[in-house]
């Protein structure tokens, strides 16, 4: 049985990653790049920043032009800030029963930056349920899909890794919580997510894909 659940933040508990692409697509679609929105996802969602922006220059020649990823990610900062100050951010739906439905440890574990991650959490009602166990990858020397923002988690939860599930919505999420040495579920309840959402995940290494919160609660009641 799990002494500790590590959520992702952005497409799990918070309703953002559908923001976040409504974004870059509209940004990148003035550079001319036009990619396919799943293949989209499955690339870049759960990378930091810094890793998102090289992957971007790596995959799309036009933004490796002078000063094109710099313009690039100044326009998609202003758009996705904006969209998180809007009435358009919410938390996802049943997720607060969810969470309060685990006794054990929880933590947050997200490639947000710091303080956007604590923004979120406080707008949505939600950071009361993980204080002060809300890490971003900004306290890591390597962001997902490497392990370390799990591995921090749990060793600050002072839980065994083995112990841990981990709750993402990517494929680089997926493949972090793996790599940490814990059990992965999947999670297509976000307003990003559809039908092909799953595949990813599972392929990745998650156990379970949870297409809803409500689905969550009495699988985490029944852990004890």
């Amino acid at each position: 049985m799990y002494e500790a659940v590590i959520f992702d933040c952005d497409g799990v508990l918070v309703d953002t990653e559908v923001l976040a692409l409504d974004v870059e697509g509209a940004v990148l679609a003035e550079f001319g790049v036009v990619p396919e929105r799943s293949a989209y996802m499955a690339r870049f969602m759960g990378l930091d920043e810094r890793s998102w922006l090289a992957a971007l220059v790596e995959d799309y020649p036009v933004m490796a032009a002078p000063g094109a990823i710099e313009k690039f990610f100044q326009r998609a900062k202003e758009g996705y800030q904006a969209a998180l100050e809007s009435e358009r951010l919410a938390a996802i739906a049943d997720v607060h029963d969810a969470v309060v439905a685990f006794a054990g440890r929880k933590a947050v574990a997200s490639s947000s930056n710091a303080r956007n991650l604590d923004m979120k959490l406080q707008r949505t009602g939600l950071w009361p349920h993980f204080d002060p166990h809300v890490y971003s990858t900004e306290l890591v020397a390597k962001a997902k899909p490497a392990p370390d923002i799990f591995l921090h988690a749990a060793q600050a939860l002072g839980v065994d890794p083995a112990r841990c599930l981990v709750i993402e919505d990517s494929r680089n999420g997926v493949l972090a919580g793996r790599a940490a040495g814990m059990d992965v579920w999947g999670f297509t309840g976000g307003g990003h997510c559809t039908a092909q959402s799953a595949g990813p995940l599972t392929a990745a290494g998650a156990t379970r894909v949870l297409t809803s919160w409500r689905e969550a609660a009495p699988l985490f009641a029944a852990f004890g």
